[in-house]
């Protein structure tokens, strides 16, 4: 198997298994020691490349990381987002997911050092600003059919199990 292929499979892997996490969310899902709840994962991954294409990676993730869940007051207690009274929405697990993997990506990993990814993508040199562009540009362009993908077999799941009552 070629190098671009086996990237390409790697790629898509990944994107496979964050679609299926994304869809998940649709209940209350905890994962990595977060909880998540937002039923609109796969519309947000469908818009996202456009954002990108039209403002630019860096003010793209800028905007996500503004959409990412606050904060909030109950009780005169702060309660933290990933909490099960305040959990995630689906930015933020968009967020993680595609810092995971340009951190783990297997043309040009991010070395991000604590660093917020926003941040890094808005502080890098220009040519590795165009080519983390076209990397997330590719994952989000399998994890898009994912979603849908995905999507519409929980869809169709939920289509059998109604005719079966």
């Amino acid at each position: 198997m070629s190098e671009a292929k086996r990237i390409e499979q790697e790629r898509a892997e990944f994107a496979y298994q964050c679609a299926v996490k994304g869809i998940e969310i649709k209940q209350l899902t905890n994962w990595n020691g977060h909880y998540y709840c937002d039923e609109h994962y796969a519309s947000y991954v469908k818009k996202i490349p456009a954002l990108i294409k039209t403002n630019g990676l860096g003010a793209t993730f800028a905007y996500i990381l503004s959409k990412r869940k606050k904060g909030k007051e109950k009780d005169n207690k702060k309660i933290m987002p990933g909490h099960k009274d305040n959990p995630k929405n689906a930015y933020d697990l968009i967020y993680e997911q595609t810092k995971e993997w340009l951190e783990k990506n297997p043309i040009y990993p991010l070395q991000l050092k604590d660093q917020e990814l926003a941040w890094k993508l808005i502080s890098l040199e220009s040519k590795d600003y165009r080519l983390i562009t076209l990397e997330v540009l590719s994952f989000f362009q399998w994890l898009r059919r994912f979603a849908e993908g995905v999507r519409v077999d929980e869809k169709s799941v939920e289509e059998s199990e109604s005719f079966k009552e």
